[in-house]
């Protein structure tokens, strides 16, 4: 398999659906390709469920979609066992958990409870349901959407629980030209129904195979040091970066770097991803007058190259 040529098909695929959002597109392929959970973040309207309907089907994975609501139930998402009288046995009926892309949508409108009943299921590939641990589906992707936290009815998700999304991202309202595509096109949807798999099970793993083999030099590595380590100094963030939280930066840096075209990782790859992969990590100093996004950007400004 050419992988450059694989991966070029994916983004031209994408783009057809999400228009003007290259940037946001590539970032969602390489957290895939790093094998990690996507969080999607905006306002209603703006394509978010689009791009995981678009994603899913140009990966060629199964696709489950959950609207999470306040009465959202645990059970809901995972399971549950039924007792069947022909068989006089408790049989297990498994909830949409177990698909290979779960979409779940509007995460931050369901109470804690069910929040956490995905906590397992990101991190470990696997439910306990009923006393039994059960195994999820390879490849198994979490993509989920959460409205701002300004918003009514929002739950705002725990720290745990946003350290498993390898990357956070924001679509935002589209530029005039891709807006004025998007009014005289043809509906989304239509267009989703008629979008081939570009990907089977087999070329997704050894795409995912060769972002493990992308090299990263000493040189590289003391530079994401340094940044991890200016996360946790106190100047612009009130909680540094976790050990976890820098081997999914560095496996994101090395997805940028293979959609780039290159067998190594370099300092530019890095820089691209740290604020969709660390932003959502963590809480900037409260004299700091900013966003986080903008916070890890004036931390990549203070922080020399190799």
């Amino acid at each position: 398999m050419d992988v450059q040529k694989k991966i070029k098909s994916i983004l031209d695929q994408l783009n057809t659906v999400l228009v003007g959002k290259r940037s946001q597109v590539q970032d969602s392929v390489a957290c895939l390709l790093a094998g990690g959970h996507l969080l999607i973040e905006d306002v209603p309207g703006v394509g978010k469920t689009t791009l995981v309907h678009a994603l899913a089907r140009t990966f060629g994975l199964q696709f489950s979609r959950v609207q999470f609501t306040a009465d959202l139930m645990p059970s809901d998402l995972t399971g549950v066992a039924v007792y069947e009288r022909e068989k006089e046995a408790f049989v297990f009926h498994p909830g949409p958990v177990f698909a290979q892309v779960l979409l779940a949508d509007e995460i931050n409108r369901a109470s804690p409870k069910t929040q956490s009943a995905l906590l397992e299921a990101m991190e470990e590939k696997q439910v306990s349901v009923e006393g039994m641990t059960r195994p999820l589906p390879s490849p198994f992707f979490v993509i989920a959407t959460q409205n701002p936290h300004d918003q009514l009815g929002t739950y705002a998700l725990p720290e745990s629980q946003l350290d498993r999304f390898l990357m956070r991202i924001s679509l935002g309202y589209p530029e005039r030209q891709a807006e004025r595509q998007l009014l005289t096109g043809n509906d989304r949807r239509d267009l989703l129904a008629t979008l081939p798999a570009l990907l089977h099970e087999d070329e997704l793993n050894e795409l995912q195979r060769a972002v493990g083999k992308v090299h990263a030099a000493e040189p590289l590595l003391d530079y994401v040091q340094d940044l991890i380590a200016a996360t946790r100094s106190g100047r612009w963030f009130l909680q540094g970066l976790s050990p976890r939280a820098g081997i999914a930066l560095m496996r994101a840096a090395r997805s940028q770097a293979l959609i780039s075209g290159r067998d190594y990782v370099a300092p530019d790859d890095v820089q691209a991803i740290l604020p969709q992969c660390v932003a959502h990590r963590m809480v900037p100093v409260s004299d700091a007058g900013r966003g986080s996004i903008e916070q890890v950007r004036a931390m990549i400004d203070a922080i020399g190259l190799p």
